[in-house]
């Protein structure tokens, strides 16, 4: 029997848009097998994809069995939801590349030794591989008529510009998804974003006709920002999973950064804080906002599981480095991707590694070598005024000399002038 009503905890942490009829009844009676479709186009999930990540967690902890289904053959087709333009087909090596990433990353979230409810990873193209084009035709498309695929948005919404015939046929070959896990893993329940709706009941349609069986749907809301923004995307791209791709500083800065407008649904899709506890912390930042104790704790929580706590515990070392006067200490230990995402954006200056291996005075490397300063008596007014650090340390004398041993990762140095301009020195 489930644990407790997977409905109730989708409706109050904002997580639901759609459902079908009777799904409800269905979870509360017994264990059900439900399952959520990713995307392989690319080598990690991003945080857009932690939705759906999510809603298989809150699933699996009220007690049913989540399957994670990795699309190694609709990645093949492309899904047109949501899109303006076809996209570009991968070739099979790329594809179970990201299908390999995209699995370790689910690995961390879903438990897959806890019994009668452990979770599994399906590929679907273990089941198309052996399927002919003719038995597809046959056994599939005669059941969905060509007015039943036209009525859904994923396809108006694309007709006016062109749509090819491999999208067209997508709702289909995820519509047979359904029904062969149906057939053959006793899955009776789809879940996905709200885009995903005409795929997901086009797939209860198909099992409802070619095997009279039952099947249901819910999905939940595509996430925006307050400002209406797409959520997950920033300036600088995607914020991805993979430390590879946003290092866990980036990633760590992006739910710190949150707007109190969106933290406060943030907080309820992204952790497994229960409803008194997120209303606690609610009530304590809302007596002092300006601490961000939401974004902090939202922060924490999710940089922690996805990278680890000592990445996390490194991330908020380095988002103090701006405003820590004993932060010349953390250089020794930064990596250097990390020092570069704080400093992203600021001025950088060439130096010439072979002159520091001797010592540049300090007042020549700021006006003569990088003109920081305009005129070097400019230098020299603002060190003796206490305006001027190299590596966070503060510069008391202008005679003071700056060396290679000063270099952060043998290649940089952090220059700064006044309380608020940062320069990145790289030595070449």
């Amino acid at each position: 029997m489930p644990k407790y009503n997977f409905i109730e905890e989708l409706r109050w942490r904002n997580m639901l848009h759609d459902i079908m009829p009777g799904t409800e009844d269905l979870l509360n009676k017994q264990m059900v097998i439900g399952y959520i479709g990713f995307d392989p186009t690319a080598d990690s999930l991003g945080v857009g994809n932690l939705v759906q990540v999510m809603m298989l967690l809150h699933f699996q902890r009220a007690g049913h069995k989540p399957l994670a289904l990795v699309g190694g053959a609709t990645g093949m087709v492309g899904d047109p939801s949501g899109k303006s333009q076809e996209r570009n087909l991968l070739d099979e090596e790329t594809l179970n590349y990201n299908l390999a990433c995209q699995k370790a990353q689910i690995e961390k979230f879903l438990d897959f030794n806890c019994g009668d409810n452990s979770a599994e990873i399906v590929n679907n193209y273990d089941w198309f591989k052996g399927l002919s084009f003719l038995e597809f035709i046959r056994d599939v498309g005669k059941h969905i008529s060509v007015n039943y695929m036209l009525a859904k948005d994923s396809v108006k919404n694309r007709l006016e510009n062109g749509m090819s015939f491999t999208e067209f046929s997508y709702q289909l070959v995820q519509g047979y998804d359904f029904y062969w896990l149906n057939q053959h893993k006793n899955v009776h329940l789809q879940m996905g974003g709200s885009d995903q709706w005409g795929n997901i009941v086009t797939g209860t349609e198909l099992i409802r006709r070619k095997s009279q069986g039952e099947a249901y749907a819910l999905t939940t809301p595509l996430i925006k920002k307050a400002d209406g923004t797409k959520f997950g995307k920033t300036e600088s791209g995607n914020i991805w999973l993979d430390a590879k791709r946003t290092s866990p500083y980036k990633f760590y800065q992006f739910w710190l950064n949150a707007a109190d407008e969106d933290v406060k649904n943030y907080i309820r899709i992204f952790t497994l804080f229960s409803k008194e506890e997120i209303e606690f912390l609610e009530a304590e930042h809302a007596k002092e906002p300006h601490l961000r104790l939401l974004q902090k704790t939202l922060a924490k929580d999710i940089t922690s599981r996805v990278h680890s706590d000592k990445e996390y515990e490194k991330a908020v070392i380095a988002s103090e480095i701006l405003f820590n006067k004993a932060a010349s200490e953390v250089f020794k230990d930064i990596d250097e991707q990390t020092l570069l995402d704080v400093f992203d954006g600021v001025p950088q200056c060439p130096i010439s590694k072979t002159e520091l291996e001797t010592g540049i005075n300090v007042v020549e490397l700021l006006a003569d070598k990088t003109g920081i300063f305009s005129s070097r008596g400019q230098a020299r007014e603002l060190i003796k005024a206490g305006g001027v650090s190299i590596n966070k340390e503060k510069m008391t004398d202008a005679e003071m000399s700056i060396s290679a041993i000063q270099l952060i990762n043998g290649r940089y140095i952090i220059a700064q002038k006044g309380k608020k301009n940062y320069y990145l020195l790289i030595a070449e």
